[in-house]
């Protein structure tokens, strides 16, 4: 995740916002998990099959897992980062936050469905959302300049407000809404992830860089430490629809970013307790002014001055996106994700998880020979060998039949009871390998008998008939 400096997507035209070309022209190589873990490997009833992603405080998997009724289903996986699975306090208020997002139940959230630890790790199963991240799509956006549009600039903040107004009726506040907890789906959805884990760092006094890496995205009192409410999270909503409006990062952090990662943070710190927000450039949207007066108060210094609730901001949102004519629906955002990034992302997926279903269906069975049957000659009989064996992947395999002679069975000791004799091996080819005579063609005869019984029943029925006729006259 890049901590500092501006997003490689400069501001460009309307109606769809261009964002521009990226800095880096080849994609960013992927971080190898934490500890090292090879893939595939079992956790509990979890197959973890590829790493998709890492952040400050854990890695996350793809992953199968079998319900009861034995189908398939994917889910994700986080395997907390070893510094705080090791930290019994912070271990016991992740589970506390857990059990509060579990409780979470809405269509923009993501669902919690598991906690678990295994070999002193701790792991989160959640709802897998096929796609990816809004930080994702910026960033490929930038790379293939590719045009995103504003209608789906406000379609997601509307999805993200109506997943927060719902957990702040619940009581619960997020603590951090950034582009990396937006999910979105090829289907179109939109999902906000992550409920209850910055609360459980903060709760533990973990303020580090796990959530400090994310101080372009606080509020002026959660970066300064003050008691939070549902307003610091319209604040962050807020900058995010900044960010999607401008085309760029709304903080940057000072020239030290480059040399320091601790020099960014300290940077974007300091920029979040200010608040000093950049003015938006016009770009030529109807009634432009109206939309930048719904930016402003979601981002107004005291909690006060801004939107009461994320519903009260989404009222202003919709209402303004209808007026404009910038409404989109789920479904042809879900399109467009889909012919723009689909195929690059979920093949390889596609790919891994296939690899995964042969593994838990096993290697094919190896189809050993059959053992050559010795027969003494008085005991002789057809013998039908039947060496079927069915292999993994449901295919069937036939043995060829055994050899023709047989090796005798290992000899008693000396004088034992009920020495049997030596196995002799065949003096002619057994039953099953003689060649048989093909079987004679019955001779086929002309069907006289059945030819004369017709005839009679024929000359009967005429001779009835013409009685018939001749008694009638």
């Amino acid at each position: 995740m890049r901590r500092g400096g501006t997003l490689p997507y400069p501001p460009s035209g309307l109606p769809a916002l261009p964002l521009g070309a990226a800095r880096e022209e080849t994609p960013r190589r992927r971080a190898a998990p934490r500890g090292g873990r090879l893939l595939p490997c079992q956790i509990g009833r979890y197959t973890l099959f590829d790493h998709i992603g890492q952040g400050g405080m854990a890695d996350l998997y793809l992953a199968r897992v079998r319900t009861d009724l034995g189908a398939a289903r994917l889910v994700a996986i986080k395997e907390v980062a070893p510094r705080f699975a090791h930290d019994p306090r912070f271990v016991e208020m992740l589970a506390s936050e857990a059990r509060l997002a579990a409780g979470l139940r809405h269509a923009s959230i993501v669902q919690v469905e598991d906690l678990c630890r295994e070999d002193g790790s701790l792991f989160i199963a959640m709802e897998y959302v096929e796609g990816l991240d809004l930080r994702e799509l910026l960033r490929r956006c930038a790379r293939q300049k590719v045009k995103f549009p504003v209608a789906f600039s406000l379609l997601i903040i509307a999805e993200a407000l109506q997943a927060l107004a719902y957990a702040h009726r619940k009581g619960v506040v997020h603590r951090d809404v950034s582009p990396s907890n937006v999910l979105l789906s090829f289907e179109g959805e939109i999902k906000l992830c992550d409920f209850g884990i910055a609360r459980a760092h903060e709760r533990c006094g973990a303020m580090d860089e796990a959530l400090q890496g994310k101080a372009g995205y606080m509020s002026p009192e959660q970066a300064r430490g003050e008691a939070l409410d549902a307003r610091s999270d319209v604040f962050a909503a807020g900058i995010l629809l900044w960010e999607l409006l401008a085309g760029r990062r709304m903080y940057s952090a000072g020239p030290g970013a480059a040399l320091s990662k601790e020099a960014a943070r300290g940077d974007l710190l300091e920029l979040a307790r200010r608040a000093s927000i950049p003015p938006l450039v016009e770009r030529g949207l109807p009634d432009e002014a109206a939309l930048h007066a719904i930016v402003a108060r979601a981002l107004a210094v005291a909690p006060d001055d801004r939107y009461p609730s994320a519903a009260a901001m989404l009222q202003d949102i919709a209402a303004y996106a209808a007026a404009a004519e910038l409404t989109a629906s789920p479904l042809r955002f879900g399109a467009w994700l889909r012919d723009n990034f689909g195929a690059e992302l979920v093949a390889p997926r596609r790919a891994r998880e296939r690899a995964v279903r042969a593994l838990e269906l096993g290697p094919p069975a190896v189809i050993e020979p059959i053992a050559t049957v010795a027969i003494a000659p008085s005991a002789r009989e057809a013998v039908t060998p039947s060496a079927m064996d069915i292999g993994a992947q449901g295919a069937m395999a036939m043995a060829a039949p055994p050899a023709m002679e047989a090796a005798a069975p290992p000899a008693r000791a000396a004088g034992a009871q009920g020495a049997e004799p030596a196995a002799l091996a065949f003096a002619e080819p057994p039953p099953w390998a003689r060649a048989q005579p093909p079987l004679a063609r019955p001779q086929q005869r002309w069907p006289v008998p059945w030819l004369v019984h017709n005839a009679l029943l024929f000359a009967l029925a005429a001779l009835v008939i013409a009685g018939c006729y001749l008694a009638a006259r």
